[in-house]
């Protein structure tokens, strides 16, 4: 009995191994084979993983129609239908990877970003305002980076053949009408705000989003700090002032009060100056921020600054000779900004913005005094609706208002001018991601000005693609409008806007902390405003008729990685730019345009000496400026401009820090060309000056200390 029961077994055993399929087979992504992909019959525990090489094998019973599944973390899960003999099945299985917008490709034409982390970072923010040679101001950063040229007796931003007042500054949203330090001519300035505020940086060269208008050249978008993580008391004493902050925390919010003031005087008695000071620069500034959480979302961000400024220096009168006169600068600034963002639900977020601006500038020289008043205000709203993964749709809606006043007054006579200007702004943009290896960002803005009686709708377009797996490419087209410059609106109404069409290319590449990066761009320049010879004063002095170009390359790299506690990068520019504009009687070179500039920035961490040093050299070629005793309008050359800055931090402990920084170690003359008289003297000759930097070098030292709990904060972050 027992011979046929084995007998039996033995023929069920043959039937069940003669039915069994044998399925084998390769598993690919993208980058080629997968290993560890999960790969089995759909309702069954038949299946295998597949090895170092890809491959699966594996055996089943199952016979007749069945689903093979496929499945891979990143990569869209695999089906396929298998009709089942008993035959051997093999199977070559690509997986397409699943879209995830963190690593999906990003737009990064004309673009530098740092703070967001679902993008590369070429630079962090630390790095925005950290940089040997930028002394705390985040403009002087950002003059290492391509496409920018240093105007040194300016201060200012001036971005790819793009003039100073082409480029906006945005705060959590909001316009700042008056981003700069007010100054006496051909001396140069700061930005506001104080840089250790900002958690994000974007700095836009060209090409950038609907969402922005008013800007021919470049936008700066500043993003402040969130929730504290606890209370402080910051002290900062340094050369040039002193500098004190508190913040107080409560469960659903925060508050920073800070209250400094800085006096140059006792600095600049020990350090020899090219400039004849009669009362020596100080300003002392209030700022108070508020951070408070609304719901589960929201966050409402208040912030608020009050800075009075002054200084009176002696200057050349070079329309009499062997006279000269003081100018007497007396700045108030006040600048209020609101921001709130929360999401509607899954698919909808909020960001509203708000923000107001009185600027006020009293000067005095000879027996001129002129009063200018410039008070602005934004309002915004954006609404973002995540359609979904792969589809986002942004709506917004804006108001800006600026009021302009000049009051110029000589001996007994006066003349007041004003103008009020209300525009209106709409937009409307959707980012489609058509796979992870491809996006594009499609949009329209409009505009409307009350004051100008115009308006305009404009295109803009970018879009990236993935190359490799570190590289890809992006490009970006679009029109760009701004208002002529308020000096120019004071006397008409009767021109329209200045526009700029910007067409850009860039690839960029990001690997093992190493980032290279490389752009060529046009920029077209069409009904830029001119001035006739007829008087300033008559509204039919001024015109659209102005043109012009500009076009460049620009190349980075940045290296964390080679070089142990050393981080570097080098940036380069080339610019061939010309423009017909203001009082040029032809096209020509501007006098802000370097054709090339250059600039090298190394920082390393020398942790025996918990210290962190950083060195910064930058060079831009020689600039053309206009001599009016020449037939040639802009025929002459400003020296090259060169400087080595430097700068050292010591932790002596861990809420202490000590601070140095010098620029322009080796003392280079820095030279600007010349200034000239308005009138010519007896001999028909237009006498000159040459404008100079302020001092050859600027040193400052400073010790800041931080006061907590628990001990352990410190203010590294300004300083590292």
């Amino acid at each position: 009995m027992k011979k046929y029961i084995f007998i039996i077994l033995l023929g069920f055993a043959s039937i069940i191994t003669f039915s069994q399929s044998t399925i084998t087979g390769k598993v690919s992504g993208t980058d080629g084979s997968l290993p560890g992909a999960s790969v089995y019959l759909e309702g069954t525990y038949d299946g295998a993983s597949t090895n170092a090489n890809g491959e699966f094998s594996f055996r089943t019973s199952k016979t007749g129609a069945v689903f093979l599944i496929a499945s891979f973390v990143g990569f869209e899960p695999f089906s396929r239908e298998l009709n089942l003999t008993g035959s051997p099945v093999n199977l070559e299985i690509a997986l397409k990877e699943a879209f995830n917008v963190l690593n999906a490709v990003t737009i990064t034409a004309g673009t530098f970003e740092a703070g967001d982390k679902k993008r590369a970072n070429i630079l962090t923010p630390l790095d925005m305002v950290t940089t040997a040679g930028a002394v705390g101001d985040v403009y002087g950063a950002l003059q290492s980076l391509p496409g920018t040229t240093t105007n040194g007796e300016s201060g200012k931003l001036f971005v790819k053949g793009g003039d100073s007042e082409e480029s906006q500054t945005y705060i959590d949203g909001s316009l700042v009408y008056a981003p700069y330090s007010s100054s006496a001519p051909n001396m140069s300035v700061r930005g506001r705000f104080n840089p250790f505020m900002f958690k994000g940086t974007i700095f836009s060269t060209g090409g950038y989003s609907a969402e922005y208008g008013q800007a021919l050249s470049s936008v700066l978008l500043l993003n402040t700090n969130d929730m504290p993580t606890e209370e402080q008391l910051d002290i900062s004493v340094m050369s040039v002032g002193l500098e004190l902050a508190g913040t107080k925390l409560w469960k659903t919010g925060a508050a920073t009060a800070t209250l400094s003031y800085n006096d140059l005087g006792p600095y600049l008695l020990l350090i020899p100056q090219n400039y004849k000071w009669v009362k020596y620069p100080s300003n002392t500034e209030g700022a108070f921020s508020l951070r408070q959480k609304t719901g589960k979302t929201g966050m409402l961000k208040i912030y608020s600054s009050y800075t009075n400024s002054k200084y009176t220096i002696n200057q050349e009168d070079l329309n009499h000779e062997g006279e000269s006169y003081d100018y007497a600068l007396g700045n108030d600034n006040y600048f209020l900004n609101a921001s709130w963002k929360s999401s509607l639900g899954q698919k909808w977020n909020t960001a509203a913005a708000a923000s107001f601006t009185n600027n006020k500038d009293d000067i005095a020289y000879d027996t001129i005094s002129i009063n200018k008043l410039l008070r602005g205000a934004h309002l915004k709203n954006v609404f973002t609706h995540f359609y979904n993964d792969k589809v986002t749709i942004r709506l917004g809606a804006e108001f800006f208002t600026k009021t302009y006043s000049h009051n110029y007054s000589i001996s007994n006579n006066s003349i007041a001018k004003s103008f009020t200007n209300n525009t209106s702004s709409a937009f409307a943009e959707t980012e489609i991601y058509v796979s992870s290896k491809l996006v594009t960002r499609v949009g329209t803005r409009f505009e409307y000005s009350d004051y100008l009686n115009k308006a305009n709708l404009v295109p803009r377009i970018s879009a990236a693609y993935k190359v490799s797996k570190y590289g890809q490419i992006s490009a970006a087209y679009g029109w760009f409008y701004q208002d002529p410059t308020d000096n120019y609106l004071l006397y008409t109404n009767t021109i329209g806007y200045e526009r700029a069409d910007h067409y850009t290319l860039s690839y960029q590449t990001s690997k093992n902390d190493r980032t290279f990066r490389a752009e060529v761009y046009y920029k077209d320049y069409q009904s830029l405003a001119k001035i006739t010879n007829e008087a300033f004063y008559l509204p039919t002095s001024y015109t659209n008729s102005g043109y012009g170009y500009a076009k460049g390359v620009d190349i980075f790299w940045r290296d964390k990685k080679t070089i142990k506690n050393g981080d570097y990068w080098i940036s380069y520019s080339y610019i061939d730019t010309k423009r017909d504009y203001r009082n040029y009687p032809s096209e020509v070179v501007p006098g802000f345009a370097s054709k090339h500039n250059f600039a090298a920035v190394y920082k390393h961490w020398f942790g025996g000496l918990r210290s962190y040093a950083s060195a910064n050299f930058k060079y831009s070629s020689p600039r053309v400026y206009n001599n009016p005793n020449s037939d040639v309008f802009n025929g002459e050359h400003t020296k090259a401009y060169r400087s080595v800055d430097a700068s050292w931090s010591f932790l002596l402990r861990q809420n202490i820090i000590l601070y140095a920084a010098v620029t322009n170690i080796f003392g280079f003359k820095q030279g600007y060309g010349n200034s000239y008289a308005s009138i010519p003297d007896s001999q028909g000759v237009y006498r000159s000056a040459p404008i100079t930097a302020g001092a050859d070098r600027f040193i400052i030292v400073a010790c800041f200390i931080t006061l907590s709990r628990k001990g352990e904060a410190n203010q590294i972050d300004k300083v590292e």
